[in-house]
């Protein structure tokens, strides 16, 4: 049975000025493992960005009372890239008096839409890639229908907008994992030693097949938040990922020292006669 790795949302005012959290997850041993056929890389960590919310428009007074709004929740990459790398399909648990709440998306862009009147939290539960991780992420997300300020009308036009912003850390990810988002722009992977090999891809399952999975050209894109600390968050999440990898470099350099023949002692310059 999947583990659970559970993530309390911590609502801000729809603010988009810091992230909330830095998720960091890790993989059981399984047999996998054992028997060397997913190897891991040791002391190397792979953070993916993410972003997860809600859109709602209000659709004005010739709306019914039951169907007054209509929103979108969804997972998205930071940067708007396809995440179908890294996530095999999302979870969305709606209120109960929708039919059939439990709503599974198995490709990207991970998402749902809807109509109603209400807000209620929104249950969002991130399934990886076997190769990823064992465990799946539950976040949790308010719906917001009607802005902060209530004064005058609300706009059809301008949305209401919830955003928040999350770094899911993978530590010593396994060496097809590593190998298949080294170069993805939504991934952010450390620099191996010259010389480094890389196993050969078997394909990803349940990847995106049907067209592109990210959210660059989404309808709704022009409403998503920009996260100013998110560039200088990915560029020091860079940098400790360079340092850890000049850390493998150099414990491998010791390892070898470590398995040539020791020098002799010289001999002491006191001699029994």
């Amino acid at each position: 049975m999947p583990q659970t790795a559970i993530e309390a949302q911590v609502e801000d005012g729809g603010s988009a000025s810091k992230p909330q959290r830095i998720i960091k997850l890790s993989k059981t041993t399984d047999d996998s493992d054992k028997k060397g056929t997913n190897k891991r890389v040791k002391d190397i960590e792979i953070c993916v960005p993410i972003v997860y919310g809600t859109i709602a428009f209000y659709l004005g007074r010739k709306a019914s009372e039951s169907q007054s709004h209509k929103w979108t929740v969804y997972v998205r990459g930071a940067t708007n890239e396809d995440l179908g790398a890294v996530i095999k399909h999302v979870v969305f648990q709606l209120h109960p008096s929708f039919n059939n709440p439990t709503r599974i998306v198995e490709a990207p862009p991970f998402e749902l839409s809807e109509c109603g009147w209400g807000e209620f939290e929104i249950g969002i539960s991130i399934f990886f890639h076997s190769d990823v991780c064992d465990k799946h992420l539950d976040l949790y997300h308010m719906l917001k229908l009607y802005p902060e300020d209530e004064s005058g009308p609300q706009s059809t036009k301008k949305p209401v907008v919830m955003e928040s912003y999350n770094e899911i850390v993978f530590p010593d990810p396994s060496e097809c994992f590593f190998a298949r988002v080294q170069n993805h722009p939504a991934v952010v992977v450390p620099r191996m030693p010259a010389g480094f090999s890389f196993p050969v891809l078997a394909p990803v399952e349940n990847t995106n097949e049907k067209g592109r999975g990210d959210t660059k050209d989404h309808p709704l894109s022009q409403w998503f938040l920009n996260f100013s600390e998110a560039d200088e968050l990915l560029k020091l999440a860079s940098a400790r990922q360079q340092v850890q990898a000049h850390i493998v470099k150099l414990r491998r350099e010791l390892s070898v020292i470590d398995g040539m023949p020791q020098p002799l002692k010289p001999a002491s310059s006191y001699e029994c006669t």
